[in-house]
């Protein structure tokens, strides 16, 4: 088998445990699965190149119609299989509550006979690592075998086991209505003893009840309501339960171009982009979430504020050094394969003012600050008052030279806004003058220089006649009024170079800014955030109709990736990406905020 894996990204959907995610397709192939946490080495890896790198394929043979969907507002996934012999179905799921790291998948009969396809190829280390594969237990009840290699071990449990063949292990079965069949993994270290079965049923139950009270909780009842529980749903399962670190995508290295060098590893924890969760979360009523990423939060950047990352592990360490995979061909052959991510050394001086919007709002709702997390506030923006003025990589994590980027600018001006809202609003302590006088100090050197009235827009970076998407965060964070001239004309800069229809890119990367080489598809986030634009400067209607040509983009079971290729109507981009779907619940929760006009939009 050396077929490279081309499945479209959108045709998969994800299993989790808010612990790690599996990537399972329509034909019923999981082809990515990190063991035990998002961020461990993968187990399954064919997404990245072919099935030999490892998947579990259980699927119905000569199929003729695949209809899945999840459980209510869970992530137990339920997929149809219609053949000429029969029906049947597969619920597989990620159970939670365990402390355990397991797959469960069900096969039940529901007409005549269907003939199913098993396929059990481990490969851990990224595929790399064939594993030492033995049975440990043999009844006629329940048949167990176990994969180890080095530190790791899979162990499955079911009554009919797939056959040893040439490192490989691979059966059909025959299931006809009525009969049941559990095929259950479970990844345990590999000198930990062998784990026993779970209660499959009880499992379930309780896995479908917990993501649905979790979903329930929502206080949301506006527009696309579905599509906005189904992303606030991603975002809690891209949140660790354990350590409450929020990671940008369960995935490495899905091209932002097809057969280019944009692959990416999204599978750690940007503060810009938990900030970006955190508010969403409190926005839709969930302050539990907000408590445990401050948490993790004060842990990850414990120690000199002057060494503060961009992002870090999702339990909080440091080191994530990018290195390439050479033995995997990439997806649809785009190479090369990275894990870790060298943007991590990157100077990103925007960081900081989404997390200081994320935590006034956190305060906003009721989050009283503690000592220390003030303390830790304090201390970030007195050193950000030492660095605004320094060229950086930006939002983007440009590869190439630093820039003075407006969007940075201003979001250094958010950072400073924010602390001393903290101060005057929350009676916190602090150097409020200071703060007052660099914060005016910082607004005019943006009004000075990132704006050009020629052009009547902001621009990317100082001295640049080009746009970028990110200028929209102008109006999130309230640096100028939505009706002031220079909003507006920024706006309808960006619809008229960046946008197609509701499809917008983040910039042009014809103009060589990032040093890499041209292309990429429309961004989803960027989507989303002239949505909510639209909608703040008071262009309703066409705020409406692109939020839902954009939700139509979702996939069948509602989840988005990084990008979308609108000429060919497919994903592109890590998968499910945390940011497509923080855009998607920002612009829902801002058109429900302009057409209710029942609380604040900044």
């Amino acid at each position: 088998m050396t077929t490279t894996i081309t499945t479209p990204i959108e045709d998969y959907a994800v299993l989790g445990d808010a612990r790690t995610v599996a990537l399972v397709s329509r034909t019923g192939s999981i082809d990515w699965l990190c063991l035990p946490r998002l961020d461990s080495h993968a187990c399954f890896a064919a997404l990245l190149g072919t099935p030999e790198n490892g998947r579990w394929l259980l699927a119905a043979e000569h199929a003729t119609s695949v209809e899945r969907a999840y459980d209510g507002g869970s992530f137990v996934l339920e997929t149809t299989y219609t053949t000429p012999s029969g029906r049947a179905r597969v619920t597989e799921w990620m159970p939670l509550a365990d402390g355990r790291s397991d797959i469960i998948r069900r096969v039940e009969g529901l007409e005549g006979t269907v003939t199913f396809r098993h396929e059990w190829i481990v490969r851990f280390g990224y595929g790399a690592i064939v594993p030492w594969v033995s049975r440990v237990r043999d009844s006629d009840d329940v048949k167990v075998i176990r994969a180890i290699a080095g530190p790791d071990s899979l162990t499955m449990h079911a009554r009919h086991l797939p056959k040893a063949h040439h490192n490989h292990h691979e059966d059909t079965f025959e299931i006809r209505a009525g009969e049941c069949e559990d095929f259950a993994l479970t990844w345990t270290p590999s000198w930990a003893p062998v784990p026993d079965l779970l209660p499959v049923a009880d499992r379930l139950e309780e896995t479908r009840k917990l993501w649905d009270k979790w979903a329930n909780a929502c206080a949301y009842d506006g527009e696309h309501r579905d599509a906005v529980v189904r992303s606030l749903l991603v975002l809690r399962l891209l949140t660790n339960d354990e350590t409450g670190g929020i990671a940008a995508a369960a995935t490495t290295s899905l091209p932002e171009e097809f057969g280019g060098v944009r692959n990416w590893d999204y599978r750690f924890c940007w503060l810009r982009d938990a900030a970006m969760t955190l508010e969403s979360l409190l926005e839709f009523g969930y302050r539990e979430e907000a408590l445990g990423w401050r948490s993790w939060l004060l842990r990850a950047v414990a120690g000199d504020f002057e060494d503060l990352q961009i992002m870090y592990r999702i339990g909080g360490s440091r080191d994530l050094p990018e290195r390439e995979l050479g033995h995997l061909p990439g997806y649809a052959g785009s190479a090369p394969v990275r894990i870790g991510n060298g943007a991590v050394d990157q100077v990103q001086n925007d960081v900081l003012g989404e997390v200081m919007v994320s935590l006034d709002l956190a305060r906003e709702c009721g989050l009283e600050e503690t000592s220390d997390s003030w303390s830790l506030q304090v201390h970030l923006v007195d050193d950000m008052l030492d660095n605004w003025r320094k060229p950086d990589h930006g939002i983007w994590e440009i590869r190439g030279d630093k820039r003075h980027f407006t969007h940075s600018k201003m979001m250094c001006w958010a950072a400073v806004h924010r602390a001393i809202i903290g101060i005057e609003k929350y009676g916190l302590p602090g150097p409020l003058e200071k703060w007052r006088a660099v914060r005016e100090e910082i607004r005019d050197d943006v009004l000075t220089h990132g704006f050009d009235p020629s052009l009547n827009s902001f621009v990317q970076y100082y001295g640049s006649d080009q746009v970028d998407a990110s200028l929209l965060a102008l109006l999130q964070v309230g640096f100028l009024p939505p009706d002031d001239p220079r909003i507006i004309g920024t706006v309808d800069r960006i619809r008229d170079d960046l946008a197609e229809g509701p499809h917008v890119l983040r910039y042009r990367t014809s103009k060589g800014v990032d040093g890499l080489p041209p292309g990429e598809h429309s961004f989803l986030a960027c989507s989303f955030w002239l949505v909510d634009a639209l909608a703040r400067i008071g262009r309703v209607d066409d705020a409406r109709k692109n939020m839902t040509e954009l939700v139509g983009v979702a996939n069948d079971v509602d989840l988005l990736a990084e990008e979308y290729d609108a000429e060919h109507t497919r994903f592109a981009g890590n998968f499910p990406q945390a940011l497509s779907h923080l855009g998607l619940v920002r612009a829902a929760h801002t058109l429900d905020v302009v057409e209710k006009g029942t609380a604040r939009v900044n």
